[in-house]
């Protein structure tokens, strides 16, 4: 169940290593984010599942979160 007022989107993660080490680097990155109540991202299909509150992080945040980690991302879609 997601929060009144929350969003959610995926968002493509490239660059992701086989180990799983690049998608549990993506989701501390995402997490860290103030307003990022969840992230996970599937290493399997390079693919982030993000819930977040609008009022204090953008979609564009979230894609500077990933790319500050040395991954590349693309544009978020709503769930």
């Amino acid at each position: 169940m997601v929060a009144t007022g929350t969003q959610r989107v995926t968002l493509s993660i490239y660059g992701l290593s086989c180990g799983g080490g690049g998608a549990l680097t993506a989701e501390r990155a995402l997490t860290k984010q103030p307003g990022v109540l969840r992230a996970y991202v599937n290493p399997a299909t390079e693919t982030a599942y993000v819930v977040y509150d609008p009022a204090r992080v953008t979609p564009s945040d979230l894609i500077a979160a990933v790319e500050s980690v040395g991954l590349r991302a693309g544009e978020p879609r709503e769930l």
